[in-house]
């Protein structure tokens, strides 16, 4: 039979719809060709399945070949497509066979030695293959990712020769089961930190109330030291919002990583950062640091110093916990259930009282520097989280324990 079905996963924001990738030869001069609204990513997949396959020792048919992936109406990216269109040429060319293919789901993406490589998205489409009923088979390097799935059926494979085998029975693979997930990193302990009892109380308050922060102090007065140890502050994750949070982690450009499972996210993105990497986009929509701090906490250091319009964008995502991101071709929806903490300095050299007369800034400067941030935000969070205001003036620049002033 010169016609394969197979089954795989796109991704839509936190989603991942059912793909199906049919394979097709024909006679006719050779020719290998891509359909389904695939993008230049799924395109350039041709030369790594024909390479692939033949360092694999298997036959590439000098046939008319057609891979479609279907529904055509929704946009295909990433190499994690590979895999399947790979398996779909030999199955139809009676290499492998057909019989088993529909109880499992494929994603990978080939390397020209045969190798399968990492994919975003692992745990998103482990959720989605569990609920439709079929085994996962994925690279070794996101197995662990996509077992955390309780019902979810996972093989880990290294090759597109280790999948063959699987399928043909001459070497099964494995059920990966997820070993006891234990945490190896922890996070930093309040008691390290040395005086400003004000912004510790400050801090235990916004975390019991899951109220917003914003610490106005001197350079060197401990305010990112003490944001940084907010998560600790915040009650264990249950598991289905880790698992939420995870999924979120898995579609980003640093993927998830197994030993901070269960650990709420920090994210402190710099003062240039713009509205895009704040709230996610792009042509194919990915998720900001807003999202990426979903059930954790989101740290904006030197606040005045973010540009207004991108202050702005946290406005809605604040009062409804999530975010949408509207494309001329695609929408996505991602989650955004965050705790904000600010912080920033009194005036523009930051010293503003300090006991040694230091500060020489007018009070036009310091009315300035205090209204550069958003109005709109700053109205937000003082009547609708009531944020706590810290100020911390100690004399004392540096607060770590065992430090010398």
């Amino acid at each position: 039979m010169s016609l394969a079905v197979l089954h795989s996963r796109a991704l839509n924001g936190v989603s991942a719809p059912e793909v199906v990738v049919e394979t097709h030869l024909a006679n006719g001069l050779p020719s290998f060709t891509l359909v389904g609204l695939p993008d230049a990513e799924v395109k350039e997949a041709r030369d790594r399945v024909r390479a692939a396959i033949q360092t694999t020792r298997f036959d590439f048919p000098m046939r008319r070949i057609t891979s479609n992936l279907a529904p055509a109406d929704l946009p295909k990216e990433s190499g994690r497509f590979d895999l399947p269109i790979a398996l779909g040429i030999l199955a139809a060319s009676g290499q492998i066979p057909l019989d088993r293919l529909g109880e499992f789901e494929f994603a990978g993406e080939l390397a020209l030695t045969g190798e399968l490589r990492a994919i975003r998205g692992a745990l998103a489409m482990s959720l989605a293959a569990s609920k439709a009923g079929r085994a996962f088979i994925v690279p070794v390097a996101n197995a662990a990712e996509a077992a955390l799935i309780t019902d979810a059926r996972v093989y880990a494979a290294d090759s597109l020769a280790a999948v063959c085998a699987h399928l043909t029975g001459q070497a099964p693979l494995p059920r990966y089961v997820t070993p006891p997930i234990e945490a190896t990193q922890r996070y930093p302990d309040l008691n390290e930190v040395k005086g400003q009892q004000l912004a510790k109380r400050a801090l235990e308050i916004a975390a019991a109330g899951g109220h917003s922060l914003l610490m106005i102090g001197p350079p060197g007065t401990g305010k990112s030291m003490l944001a940084s140890r907010l998560p600790g502050l915040l009650p264990p994750m249950p598991h289905d919002a880790a698992l939420e949070a995870a999924a979120i982690q898995s579609l980003g450009s640093q993927g998830f990583r197994a030993d901070t499972f269960g650990l709420r996210p920090h994210r402190a993105p710099h003062h240039t950062a713009s509205a895009v990497a704040l709230v996610g986009g792009g042509s194919d929509p990915r998720p900001g640091e807003i999202s990426l701090a979903h059930h954790g906490v989101l740290f904006l250091d030197e606040l005045p110093e973010f540009d207004r319009k991108v202050l702005e964008v946290l406005r809605e995502p604040i009062e409804s916990g999530r975010i949408v991101i509207s494309r001329a071709a695609r929408q996505a929806e991602f989650p955004a259930s965050f705790q904000l903490v600010a912080a920033m300095n009194p005036c523009p050299c930051g010293y503003l009282g300090h006991p040694n007369g230091r500060c020489r800034c007018t009070p036009d400067q310091v009315a300035r520097c205090r209204n550069a941030k958003s109005s709109g935000l700053r109205n937000n969070l003082r009547t609708g989280n009531a944020v706590t205001s810290v100020f911390s003036r100690n004399p004392c620049h540096r607060r770590q324990a065992g430090s010398r002033c």
